[in-house]
């Protein structure tokens, strides 16, 4: 068997146990959570967290809120991209491994089973949270090629890319009752290799999420 998800609620604490393979995401549930001026309220950044995960739901629902195809006879997103390129690639670091986020098939593409949560970020709640979602720039699809000269211009357009995602995962994490907090603290240098980038793609920002403490 290629893979098993297995999921359940008990009490309230969730669980989210995932093999090393790619995951078929449900469909994200576009009909739920609070009304926008309500989350808009109640969104903040959260530093404490339980050990607890996601179900695979709520997995689905933060994807694509965040960085989902909402238009798909156009291929386009539920933020917006400068000139369309959407070189904004999500990794997600879970316990069970690091998954690149595959918007058309709203599936998660294993790169590894580390986990790599420990190494996304320099505080200690980093490595406990339930993931870590790592945004990396595809400069590739900005023209640049492996060897290239990067410079800080080459990259404003992906931090302002970034920063609409990551404001997506505020809104529906305030509207799910969990936890985030969008960081720029984060070790790049050692990053970078455990997760197999190209020297054309650039880490970002990362971001905490998982179920707040009470």
């Amino acid at each position: 068997m290629k893979k098993w998800i297995f999921s359940f609620l008990f009490g309230t604490t969730l669980f989210l146990n995932i093999s090393a393979q790619d995951i078929n995401l449900p469909a994200p549930d576009k009909t739920g959570g609070k009304p926008l001026m309500q989350a808009l309220n109640e969104r903040q950044s959260i530093r404490t967290f339980t050990k607890d995960n996601l179900t695979q739901q709520q997995l689905s629902d933060l994807l694509w809120a965040g960085w989902g195809i909402n238009r798909a006879d156009q291929k386009k997103r539920t933020a917006p991209s400068a000139r369309n390129v959407q070189e904004i690639e999500v990794y997600v670091a879970l316990p069970g491994g690091l998954y690149l986020y595959v918007a058309e098939s709203h599936t998660l593409k294993q790169i590894n089973n580390k986990d790599l949560r420990k190494l996304c970020g320099t505080q200690d709640f980093v490595a406990e949270a339930a993931l870590n979602l790592v945004y990396v720039a595809d400069l590739g699809k900005l023209g640049k090629k492996e060897g290239d000269e990067i410079k800080d211009s080459d990259l404003l357009s992906s931090y302002a890319n970034t920063a609409f995602i990551a404001q997506n995962i505020y809104l529906y994490c305030a509207s799910a009752n969990l936890g985030c907090v969008i960081r720029g603290m984060v070790p790049k240098e050692q990053l970078a290799p455990e997760m197999g980038l190209r020297s054309n793609q650039r880490i970002i920002l990362a971001q905490t999420v998982g179920v707040p403490q009470k």
